[in-house]
C-alpha cells in the first residue's frame, strides 16, 4: 500500500495546512457572512450552500476540498445560528429547578453579606455615639461619589449612608448632638491657620508653609470639620428614624 505524502503550505502562505483548518475556514466564512447579512438578504441554509461554491472559486485551498466536505461545514454553521435563535426563544421559558435552587442559594449569600455590613456599621456608630458628646462629620454626597467607577465599590463596600443613618439615629436616641458639616476644602485648608494648602490624594501629610504646621492629613481634617461642626447645636441629618420630632433642634450647615 502507499501511502500520499501530505502536503504543507509555507508559513508564509495564508491557506490552511490541513483539510480540518479549511473545512474550519468554509465555516466561519458562512457565518461571517450570516452575521454581516442584512435582514432583506434572508440568509438560510441553501444560501450557505451556495455561498460554498463562491468560496471554491476564490480560494484553491477551498476547491482542494470536496464539494460534499463544503457543504457539511455550511451545514454545521446553519446548525449553530439554528441553536442560536432556539436558545433566544427559551429565554423567557420557565427556569429549570437547579436554576432556581442556585438562584436561591446565591440571593441567601448576598442576604448574609448585607446584614453583616449593616450590623457592623451600626454597632460602630452606636459606639461612636455612646463615646462621645457630640459627632460632626461630612455632608458628603455619596450617590455623587459612587457614580466615580473606580471609588464606587470600596465606598458602598464602607457603606457610608448607612453609617450616617446609624449616627444620627442613635445621636437623638441617646440625646447626643450631631451636625453634618459640609466637606469643601475640609483636607486643604491648614486647620491652625486656615490657609488654603492644595494636596493630592496621595498626599497625606499636612504641611503648612505659612505657619509650619505639621499634621496628618486625616487629623488635620477632622479638625476642621469638628471647628465648623461647633458652630451649630443639635442633631442633623437625614432623620433615618422617619418623622422629624418636634423637640428637634439643629440643621445641615450651609457651604
Amino acid at each position: 500500500m502507499v501511502l500520499e505524502k501530505p502536503v504543507f503550505f509555507s508559513r508564509f502562505d495564508r491557506s490552511p495546512q490541513t483539510p480540518f483548518r479549511t473545512v474550519q475556514f468554509i465555516r466561519n466564512k458562512a457565518l461571517r457572512l450570516w452575521m454581516d447579512a442584512k435582514p432583506e438578504d434572508k440568509i438560510d441554509k441553501y444560501s450557505l450552500n451556495k455561498y460554498c461554491a463562491v468560496l471554491a472559486k476564490e480560494f484553491k485551498f477551498a476547491d482542494d476540498l470536496n464539494s460534499t466536505a463544503r457543504q457539511a461545514s455550511a451545514e454545521r454553521a446553519w446548525s449553530a445560528i439554528s441553536r442560536f435563535y432556539d436558545n433566544c426563544k427559551k429565554k423567557g421559558q420557565p427556569q429549570s429547578n437547579n436554576y432556581k435552587k442556585a438562584r436561591k442559594r446565591d440571593a441567601l449569600k448576598h442576604l448574609r453579606v448585607s446584614r453583616q455590613r449593616k450590623g457592623f456599621v451600626q454597632r460602630e456608630a452606636l459606639h461612636v455615639i455612646k463615646s462621645n458628646d457630640f459627632i460632626a462629620y461630612e455632608d458628603l454626597n455619596v450617590k455623587g461619589l459612587v457614580k466615580n467607577s473606580k471609588l464606587a465599590k470600596s465606598i458602598n463596600d464602607a457603606a457610608w449612608s448607612t453609617f450616617r443613618q446609624g449616627l444620627e439615629y442613635f445621636g437623638f436616641k441617646y440625646g447626643k448632638a450631631t451636625a453634618a458639616v459640609p466637606p469643601h476644602n475640609t483636607s486643604q485648608n491648614c486647620s491652625n491657620c486656615g490657609e488654603k494648602i492644595f494636596k493630592s490624594l496621595w498626599t497625606r501629610t499636612h504641611v503648612c508653609p505659612h505657619c509650619g504646621y505639621v499634621e496628618d492629613r486625616d487629623i488635620n481634617a477632622a479638625i476642621n470639620i469638628l471647628k465648623k461642626g461647633l458652630s451649630t447645636v443639635g442633631h442633623t441629618g437625614t432623620h433615618a428614624w422617619g418623622e422629624i420630632p418636634s423637640g428637634l433642634v439643629g440643621y445641615v450647615l450651609p457651604s
